[in-house]
């Protein structure tokens, strides 16, 4: 899988770094998130898959490699 961000659209609510925080961090002085790990582990996918889910703005998405 790999995780993405829109930074345009991140609010920063943090939910995505409580929901999976070895994937997402938070970079203070642009107030944004930060996709710490591009193609995380698949044994992270219900952790990621929560974090997109439960984002208030919308701004992360999962895609499966090709």
């Amino acid at each position: 899988m790999r995780v993405s961000a829109d930074l345009d659209l991140c609010q920063a609510h943090r939910m995505c770094q409580g929901e999976a925080p070895t994937v997402f961090g938070f970079d203070e002085g642009a107030d944004r998130v930060v996709v710490l790990q591009e193609h995380p582990d698949e044994d992270l996918r219900p952790q990621v898959e929560d974090a997109v889910r439960y984002c208030p703005a919308r701004a992360l998405g999962v895609e499966e490699d090709s």
